[in-house]
């Protein structure tokens, strides 16, 4: 029997990180500070495992490549997205990502466009997201004179709020937020700046990357116009925030369901999923499964439809074939 492949997530120490991954999903997480939850990933910088069914114990990278069946047999050769939770306990660095030429030619992997769904939010909570340079020769001015308050765009961000972040955007997460994130798999950050943080490991200041940052920020900054959509099913609710051509990558989506919904995929034959809030039963093929907050897993092509019942909001994403 076909059945989703639930995933045990791989859990990333940061500088910026804190305890409350364990507290709002009720992982075990290892000592230290974990910033990152990489919920459904198949990067090999953090692997995520599949914990059920025939596939059990496979990678997802193991299973992409032995099984390309549950994938649709794909023309990508390495699973193309990455599903994260960030929890800032303070700020990140000042950063931006390159787009897939320039990562290939320098960094060979994929590049990184994201985007963020701000699950929590502190109040006064803000995101650096864009810059206010004109020209290529300005942004390098500002950059190495250090004049961030002159360059940075603060954009206020509340829990709710959907965030488009191209390759070539200037961002960060700030201090309080804790965001899910729907990326390209990739693991390429330039940082512009890091606060003159020490890295408790080296004793030295964290690596900054100012060329490569100024060669892949987009000049000027334009703010993406996403076209949010939503329809309703009975009592549940399902939002469109992401889909081609706008985002090239991915589509995202979040269902909030309210007693029964039935869905299928849409523009790929894999779907990843994301339980954000609440609990209930996803039922295939005339069984049931239970769901709860925290959990991640991948609908597989051989899935046509399912059905959700319970209440509860997920987020899901779906890869574009390219």
């Amino acid at each position: 029997m076909i059945e989703p492949l639930f995933l045990k997530p791989y859990f990333q120490p940061k500088i910026w990180g804190g305890r409350k991954l364990e507290k709002e999903f009720s992982y075990q997480l290892p000592t230290g500070d974990i910033g990152e939850c990489w919920a459904i990933s198949a990067h090999p910088h953090g692997p995520s495992v599949i914990t059920n069914g025939e596939l059990s114990g496979l990678s997802l990278a193991e299973a992409y490549q032995k099984y390309p069946e549950y994938f649709g047999n794909p023309k990508a050769k390495v699973f193309p997205l990455l599903t994260k939770i960030l929890d800032a306990e303070a700020s990140l660095s000042v950063q931006v990502h390159p787009d897939d030429n320039y990562a290939e030619k320098h960094e060979h992997e994929l590049g990184k466009t994201e985007c963020w769904y701000i699950l929590k939010a502190d109040p006064g909570s803000y995101l650096v997201y864009g810059h206010h340079a004109k020209t290529r020769q300005e942004l390098s001015d500002w950059v190495y004179r250090g004049d961030w308050d002159k360059l940075l765009r603060k954009v206020p961000v509340k829990a709710g709020d959907f965030v488009y972040v191209p390759s070539g955007t200037i961002h960060a997460l700030n201090k309080g937020i804790m965001a899910l994130e729907t990326q390209q798999s990739s693991d390429t950050t330039y940082r512009l700046y890091d606060y003159d943080r020490i890295d408790r490991v080296s004793g030295k200041k964290r690596e900054l990357h100012l060329k490569q940052s100024i060669d892949v920020t987009t000049v000027p900054f334009r703010e993406p116009e996403l076209n949010i959509q939503t329809r309703h099913i009975a009592s549940s609710k399902i939002i469109s925030y992401l889909k081609p051509p706008i985002s090239p990558f991915f589509a995202v989506w979040q269902w909030q369901i309210n007693g029964e919904a039935t869905l299928h995929h849409e523009i790929s034959p894999y779907t990843l999923v994301s339980v954000i809030e609440g609990n209930g039963l996803i039922k295939i093929n005339g069984k049931s499964y239970p769901l709860k907050k925290g959990q991640h897993f991948i609908l597989p092509a051989q899935i046509v439809s399912w059905t959700l019942d319970g209440r509860m909001n997920l987020i899901a994403s779906e890869a574009v074939e390219v």
